[in-house]
């Protein structure tokens, strides 16, 4: 398949700027098994679409205030946006600069520290921060929420609440797992009085999901890298669950790529690591068996997982009846609930692994 091939036309209006006033009042989409049409539902209907027994899986991942901005030796201003931490001080991230620094390269932050540039992997700056915090305290004094790049403000101090997760604990990220972000107290109060069980993995989302896929064959895309941690408690949930006659559902694209990865020979086992699993339609989804997410860009990665899921032409043909119905787009917007689709041949790629 083509990159081409995942191309939807996305009115600018359509896209979420602004996370509305409660978590969970966000519309719903839902794209079951066998209608022939995709439904309106809202998020705060979940409850009911769902039946006891059933496990939902969230992704904790917690994200950093990865956002910076300081200033080359020579005046020139620096924006950093950290795509993953590395070390108590290092990190390797995007500059928005004038002109790339070279190695060796100072650049001087708000509080008069320097983060050091240690040399270049891809499109990606190797950074060392000479300052006596390390960053998981350096982060919080000096930066702030890295919203996405079609989000066209500056972070706030509602998106210091909103761009979380109520459940966020693991610090890591640099993305918020959006699908997450629906979910309110009341509303995991209703799921668990109706007897749907909840788990959690761990995957750390990097800068490196908005990068644009420049290759027009799938098969030469190169994922980037994301630290995932899948524990044996949430194994145990999984199994417990379809034991029982109940179904896992990912929340989000995180969880479905942490769990493939964490899944060797068809069986889900504890795993802790990195992954650049790519899954696109042809590759099969054994490890769940629906899927909760928030739509997504054109001609994106995260597109492709959800079409995998549910099928080429059947996501297009809900991403239209979105935009015709105009739903709420991207990491603020509404979300759509997935049952699969037919199951294609199965392949795809684990690049570098």
């Amino acid at each position: 398949m083509k990159k081409s091939d995942f191309h939807f036309d996305l009115p600018n209006e359509l896209i979420a700027q602004q996370p509305l006033a409660q978590r969970s009042a966000s519309r719903l989409l839902l794209l079951a098994a066998h209608a022939s049409a995709p439904q309106d539902r809202q998020m705060r209907e979940l409850p009911a679409l769902l039946r006891a027994g059933d496990l939902l899986v969230f992704n904790d991942t917690r994200v950093l205030p990865a956002r910076l901005y300081g200033h080359k030796e020579s005046g020139g201003a620096v924006e950093i946006l950290i795509e993953r931490v590395t070390g108590s001080h290092e990190a390797s991230a995007q500059l928005g600069v004038s002109k790339k620094p070279r190695e060796g390269a100072a650049i001087i932050l708000g509080d008069g520290s320097i983060a050091r540039v240690l040399g270049r992997d891809g499109e990606f700056f190797r950074l060392r921060f000479e300052s006596t915090d390390p960053l998981e305290r350096l982060l919080p004094r000096l930066g702030s929420m890295p919203l996405p790049p079609y989000i066209q403000r500056e972070a706030g101090s509602l998106d210091e609440d909103r761009y979380q997760t109520v459940f966020a604990r693991e610090p890591g990220a640099v993305a918020a797992p959006t699908a997450g972000l629906h979910f309110d107290a009341d509303l995991l109060a209703e799921l668990a009085a109706r007897g749907i069980d909840s788990a959690h993995i761990t995957l750390h989302v990097g800068a490196g999901t908005f990068q644009p896929m420049r290759a027009e064959r799938l098969e030469d895309h190169v994922m980037h890298r994301e630290w995932l941690n899948v524990g044996a408690e949430l194994v145990d949930k999984v199994r417990h669950a379809r034991a029982r006659g109940g179904r896992v559902i990912a929340v989000g694209t995180t969880v479905v790529r942490a769990l493939e990865s964490a899944s060797r020979e068809g069986e889900l086992k504890p795993f802790a690591g990195e992954t650049r699993i790519f899954i696109f339609p042809g590759y099969r989804i054994t490890s769940i068996d629906g899927l909760l997410t928030n739509f997504h860009l054109p001609e994106s990665t995260l597109l492709m997982l959800v079409s995998a899921f549910a099928g080429h032409q059947r996501t297009l043909d809900a991403y239209r009846h979105a935009v015709e119905q105009r739903y709420r787009f991207f990491s603020y917007g509404d979300a759509m609930l997935v049952w699969p689709g037919p199951k294609g041949r199965e392949s795809g790629i684990e690049n570098g692994e």
